[in-house]
């Protein structure tokens, strides 16, 4: 079934499964930071790294696929 679809829609897809991903990432820092949640400042540390690289994903895979370049199967 995945090899009727063209790999730039996998793509595109991914980078929007990445982009919402990176919304919750984002919501989780912020309810750790408001104490609602628990966790220390290293763990807020680390899901902001997890936060820059999923959007940094998000957006190279978003930007290939709107450009019609196929990353993923090179």
């Amino acid at each position: 079934m995945m090899n009727n679809i063209p790999g730039v829609n996998i793509q595109a897809i991914a980078a929007i499964v990445f982009f919402l991903a990176a919304l919750m990432v984002a919501r989780s820092v912020m309810q750790i930071y408001r104490g609602e949640w628990p966790g220390g400042e290293g763990f807020v540390l680390y899901l902001r790294v997890l936060l820059g690289f999923l959007l940094a994903g998000a957006i190279v895979l978003g930007y290939y696929s709107f450009a019609g370049i196929d990353v993923l199967s090179r």
